[in-house]
């Protein structure tokens, strides 16, 4: 059965459905490590004639990402082809992503969310630096484990596929929800987008909602092009004690034009620790 072998690796369980195709529990038996495979199906996701330019593509990417090594990023191993299902191989993670924790009855403390908020920006700074941009920050590329305190951004490079990609029926992917302005207006891209979609990533875990919502994909581009975000104070009463700073962060994040907002990530996780230090001291 050749689904239980991907490449080297051998296929022990389903453990997720990903972007672009199926993510495996695998094991390397040259090593006997554990690992995620995550795949995506060359043949069932795109037409023939752009099949082997999607698979350069794919191995670009991954070998881009694969070059960044930070302890909040996910670790690649590998890459390869195997039954017209391109694959990558990388570290296996424990815990869930950050879904779970944007909803109103699982919040994290919004101190916990602070210090995730600066560990995430200080590897954005790590890859802005390399020239690597994710393009696709949410919750659901965050992986985090409460018990051990792990945290890991996933899915670099991936973002970059899915991009322009139309499905076979002509759909457009993605997530417009997370995107900045300039991303939805098409422009060229540079690593302020990925810190405005951190600033939406906070905002959910601290209010448990989207800063925007809309009933249509044109009314949801208008409001994110064009409207204030909501009050952070007006959902979270409780933060208005001690979480000033908290207010004035995610207000320069979510700025509609990148020159406002944040200009790196290490600039960011420096206002974050003060503030961190801010609310303990304030307790």
């Amino acid at each position: 059965d050749d689904q239980k072998v991907l490449g080297r690796y051998l296929v022990r369980q389903e453990i997720g459905k990903g972007a672009m195709g199926m993510v495996y529990q695998g094991t390397d038996p040259k090593i006997n490590r554990t690992v995620a495979i995550k795949t995506l199906n060359l043949k069932r996701e795109f037409d023939e004639d752009e099949q082997e330019n999607v698979l350069g593509r794919f191995f670009h990417e991954a070998e881009a990402a694969g070059r960044l090594h930070h302890p909040h990023i996910v670790t690649i191993y590998d890459a390869g082809e195997h039954n017209e299902l391109a694959y990558i191989a990388m570290e296996f993670l424990t815990g869930s992503d950050l879904r779970v924790y944007t909803k109103k009855g699982t919040l994290l403390p919004p101190l916990t969310v602070v210090k995730i908020g600066m560990k995430l920006a200080g590897a954005l700074f790590y890859a802005h630096s390399r020239d690597i941009v994710h393009r696709d920050i949410k919750a659901a590329n965050v992986m985090y484990d409460p018990g051990t305190g792990q945290l890991k951004i996933t899915d670099f490079g991936i973002a970059r596929l899915t991009d322009s990609r139309r499905t076979k029926t002509g759909m457009v992917l993605g997530t417009p929800s997370s995107m900045s302005p300039e991303q939805l207006r098409g422009k060229k891209l540079d690593g302020r987008t990925d810190l405005y979609s951190l600033g939406v990533l906070m905002f959910q875990l601290l209010t448990g909602r989207l800063p925007y919502k809309a009933e249509s994909l044109t009314q949801l581009m208008y409001k994110i092009t064009n409207e204030p975000p909501p009050d952070l104070f007006a959902l979270r009463p409780d933060l208005k004690e001690n979480g000033d700073c908290i207010r004035e962060i995610l207000d320069k994040l979510l700025q509609k034009e990148a020159d406002d907002r944040y200009q790196d990530g290490k600039k960011l996780a420096r206002d974050l620790l003060a503030c961190a230090k801010k609310m303990v001291g304030k307790k």
